[in-house]
């Protein structure tokens, strides 16, 4: 789903995707970067199902339709006008993922490089710390839903 932000004068776009299905990194960030016009920096995050116990069997991503796109939108607009971004892109899978997947991906584009930085690092904490999704990961001892991690937390309050 692709919006136009909203504020008057202001040229930035946002685009947030939520799917199952995988998406091609590469194929993405290149897409985004060739629609930057204008920009004098492209910024990228892939983020990918971590197996810290070395023991994980798969993680299962639950998310309420519209309600999570809504709320990602609405933080990456936030994020566009604050840093005044040309272009912003979010993609998050939900549903069942294997350790070494992507799992999110973040692309910001700017006019100089230290707005497109801080935008793509305040939505990755906001990804991580504050979307409406619920993670559940299953290994050799059963299931066990992620419990969100003060580190997280801490970083989300340095914005």
């Amino acid at each position: 789903m692709e919006r136009m932000n909203a504020n008057e004068g202001d040229r930035s776009r946002t685009a947030v995707r939520v799917q199952p299905q995988p998406f091609d990194f590469g194929a993405e960030a290149a897409r985004f970067a060739a629609g930057a016009a204008g920009a004098g920096a492209v910024v990228t995050f892939l983020g990918l199902v971590r197996d810290d116990s070395g023991t994980l069997a798969r993680m299962e991503i639950e998310h309420y339709p519209g309600m999570t796109e809504r709320a990602i939108t609405g933080i990456t607009r936030e994020a566009a006008a604050r840093w005044q971004l040309l272009d912003a892109l979010v993609i998050h899978r939900h549903g069942s993922l294997q350790p070494g997947e992507a799992i999110m991906m973040v692309a910001t584009a700017a006019r100089h490089r230290a707005e497109a930085f801080a935008a793509a690092d305040f939505l990755m904490d906001y990804l991580k710390s504050r979307a409406p999704f619920w993670k559940k990961e299953f290994g050799p001892e059963g299931a066990a839903w992620v419990a969100a991690k003060d580190s997280d937390e801490d970083a989300l309050s340095r914005w």
